[in-house]
């Protein structure tokens, strides 16, 4: 593994002598702009694996995504070997139909302290709650970043990840709904303590979120690319662009539904991956998996 040819792969051609915030701003911005957020390998007949040279050897030399387990891990190894005080940490993630969190830690973020100071690194949730920059570990400070306002709450030691999302506006009716004229809503996403974790605290929700049918990730083929002022996101055969704010305080959600030829293009295309079998999109309930 080579430092050199992961920033070759993420398209970073700035300093690393100095572990400093803006470096680790900028490096964390390249990847989330390169390396996409995707769980295709579980569509494609692929396993996906946790140690850190299969992981490098799909994001760097394969130019493949992942998700959360292979993209913070891969960064884990790139914030260590620039001198980042880094440690894995676990989170468990909101799911809205349960109304409730997980039960078991099944997402996988990087804490780094700088100067006496403690941010979350996050480069591997996608969509539209992808964290742009690193965050700075405080509680109650509403956070402003290009995809929105996020912020966490601590209470016990337990740390609860929120982001506060705009109204959208999705020009094309038939997929407009009532959500998109709500108001600013307050989403939960993720709750973590700071315990620190090896990445064989992850291995059996690795298992399970790529085997079981009550898995969302069995039950969708996802992939999803931040761009400069927004995002391209690929569930099954809807094709999705988002464009922040491009109004005061509104997004602009534009989508299209793809045959199957037009969506092997797009992931070549869009997210610049290249897969090695072919891909059977899948968009389903977990339930209808069965």
């Amino acid at each position: 593994m080579n430092i050199t040819e992961y920033f070759t792969r993420i398209s970073y051609n700035g300093s690393y002598k100095n572990p400093d915030l803006e470096t680790l701003t900028a490096i964390f911005q390249h990847h989330i702009r390169a390396v996409p957020f995707e769980n295709l390998s579980i569509h494609c007949g692929e396993t996906i694996e946790l140690d850190l040279e299969p992981v490098y050897d799909k994001i760097v030399r394969k130019k493949r995504g992942g998700w959360c387990m292979e993209n913070n891990h891969l960064l884990y190894w790139v914030l260590k070997t620039l001198g980042y005080d880094t440690t894995i940490i676990g989170a468990k993630v909101y799911s809205p139909e349960e109304n409730d969190y997980n039960h078991h830690i099944n997402h996988l973020l990087l804490k780094v302290v700088l100067d006496g100071k403690a941010y979350i690194v996050d480069g591997g949730f996608g969509m539209v709650y992808q964290m742009w920059q690193p965050m700075e570990l405080i509680s109650g400070k509403d956070q402003s970043q290009v995809p929105g306002i996020f912020r966490f709450t601590e209470d016990n030691g337990i740390w609860y990840f929120e982001k506060i999302k705009r109204k959208q506006y999705n020009p094309n009716q038939s997929f407009s709904n009532s959500n998109n004229l709500e108001k600013n809503a307050c989403k939960k996403v993720y709750l973590f303590t700071l315990e620190p974790r090896e990445i064989e605290d992850f291995r059996p929700q690795n298992v399970y979120l790529q085997t079981s049918p009550d898995s969302l990730f069995v039950a969708k083929s996802i992939c999803s690319l931040q761009t400069t002022d927004g995002l391209w996101a690929l569930v099954g055969w809807k094709l999705t662009k988002v464009k922040y704010n491009y109004k005061e305080n509104m997004d602009l959600v534009e989508t299209t539904i793809l045959t199957d030829e037009e969506v092997e293009k797009t992931v070549k295309d869009k997210f610049r991956v290249m897969l090695d079998h072919k891909l059977i999109p899948g968009c389903y309930s977990p339930a209808q998996v069965n």
